[in-house]
């Protein structure tokens, strides 16, 4: 009786989350990727400085640093720099200077914005004073089969989190979600990320150019569930630029003219990033967190194709799975991600048609081709 309780509970739980998801869903139904005529555009980027106002985030040992006075700084000067370079490209802040802004309210600002891209900038620390270097993450469940999801990186995703216990009334906008429960990271990682693609695509080019930077050692990237990233309807990445706790990263993030060095890479990351997009191609850094390889024991067909992709992510669903909303999806397996498309057509023009009406359901859909297990992303 007692296992068939907590059964019930749980799948009311699971009810609740996904009435929760679809209504979130319905509210960003309008944050899709914005066309030129025919030609995909990177219009718009919204930067998050971690923190803020009260919360002051991570401090130094000295008690006179603070993660709020990092992110912004450096979240300012990326900012600049996109402005600059590319005055067509519309540059928002989640917070301009020190205020506090909640962690559903920095998403928010994203979403009305329609941004195509969303990063959030982040000093990381430790109890210990030896760990150190920057890590980038995306959101979902740690990509590696031997390490739990609960272990590693969860203390830093615990942290990020945790800033919504300062809100007035959290429970208001998070439902359930306790960033302190195991459990609610379980039903966190059921809503599947349509835009973890486009997410590791930008965040290996970041940690190509933030490699051999003020910040030097490299502590890779991972599939983390950060609220932050999961509340927002675009692709998305955070940054734990450094260490607090550790002596020379500190040195470095306390230099501006570190600071700015950091910033640089950043935006030569989004440079990148941006030709990748508009150019509507695949390429290397399209591949995701890295984890063991997978083959498929069946031959992809050859023949070229033309379909709607609503989705990519690392695992393998079932077909006939809710999140496919009574489509049947054709599934292109690759080394790291399982690319999910409906609407196949033997023309684009076929495909196309079926955008519109998917799109509805799948704000971040967009058209490819296949052949065989390629998939080339067309205006």
């Amino acid at each position: 009786m007692h296992d068939f309780c907590y059964l019930c509970i749980n799948l009311q739980k699971y009810d609740l989350f996904l009435k929760r998801t679809i209504g979130l869903f319905l509210a960003v139904l309008f944050c899709t990727a914005l066309w030129a005529g025919d030609k995909l555009r990177l219009s718009t980027v919204v930067i998050d400085p971690g923190h803020g106002g009260k919360d002051s985030g991570a401090v130094s040992r000295d008690k006179r640093s603070f993660e709020k006075t990092f992110t912004l700084s450096i979240s300012q000067a990326i900012a600049d720099k996109i402005r600059a370079e590319f005055p067509d490209v519309k540059v928002l802040l989640t917070r301009p200077d020190d205020r506090y802004v909640t962690l559903d309210g920095r998403a928010d600002i994203a979403n009305r914005s329609e941004a195509n891209l969303f990063i959030s900038i982040h000093v990381n620390a430790n109890d210990r004073t030896s760990p150190n270097g920057f890590s980038i993450h995306v959101l979902g469940q740690s990509s590696r089969k031997d390490r739990d999801l609960y272990a590693g990186n969860m203390e830093i995703v615990r942290r990020e989190n945790s800033v919504i216990l300062l809100e007035d009334d959290y429970s208001t906008t998070y439902g359930d979600f306790d960033p302190n429960d195991p459990e609610s990271y379980i039903f966190m990682n059921l809503m599947q990320n349509s835009n973890l693609e486009q997410s590791v695509r930008f965040a290996q080019l970041l940690e190509k150019h933030l490699k051999g930077g003020p910040i030097r050692n490299d502590r890779g990237l991972s599939q983390d569930p950060f609220l932050v990233l999961w509340r927002t309807a675009m692709p998305a990445v955070l940054l734990e630029l450094g260490f607090i706790s550790n002596a020379d990263d500190l040195a470095v993030l306390k230099s501006a003219a570190d600071r700015d060095k950091i910033a640089q890479r950043v935006f030569l990351a989004f440079k990148e990033y941006k030709e990748i997009y508009e150019g509507g191609t695949e390429t290397a850094a399209s591949q995701p967190v890295p984890e063991e390889s997978r083959q498929e024991t069946t031959a992809p067909e050859e023949e070229t194709v033309y379909a709607v992709q609503i989705f990519a992510v690392a695992k393998k669903l079932d077909p006939t799975a809710r999140e496919f909303m009574g489509y049947t999806p054709r599934i292109v397996p690759g080394v790291k991600l399982y690319k999910y498309c409906i609407g196949v057509s033997d023309t684009a023009d076929g495909a196309r048609k079926h955008l519109a009406a998917i799109k509805k359901k799948y704000p971040d859909a967009f058209l490819v081709k296949i052949k065989g297990s390629e998939v080339t992303r067309i205006n």
